[in-house]
């Protein structure tokens, strides 16, 4: 079994079990995206509505283009995307849960 195939059963485990919108992500990509800046990012889009990529910039006081990077790192890995309204790109969860996988 693949790992990406684990990561698909445990999904569909967690599913069953009544967590539904759950993305896994393999442990090692977790390790190399999940930065603490990008878990608050991830936190603060669970908790809080965003009208763009500039709006979540200033209202967690951070700058613009490290914060636009941090998105779309998360966006490579299925973790957020975007809305687009004319020039503004607005960020949400994908998923309402993100795990990861277990090492073993």
């Amino acid at each position: 079994m693949t790992s990406s195939d684990r990561r698909k059963q445990m999904a569909r485990a967690l599913a069953r079990g009544g967590m539904e919108g759950v993305h896994v992500l393999s442990h090692e990509s977790a390790a190399e995206i999940l930065t603490p800046k990008r878990r608050d990012l991830i936190t603060y889009l669970a908790e809080n509505e965003v009208a763009s990529v500039r709006d979540l910039a200033r209202q967690l006081d951070r700058d613009k283009g490290q914060v636009s990077r941090d998105l779309e790192t998360l966006a490579g890995h299925g973790v957020v995307s975007f809305e687009t309204d004319g020039r503004a790109k607005k960020p949400y969860l994908q998923h309402e849960h993100v795990v990861v996988e277990p090492i073993v």
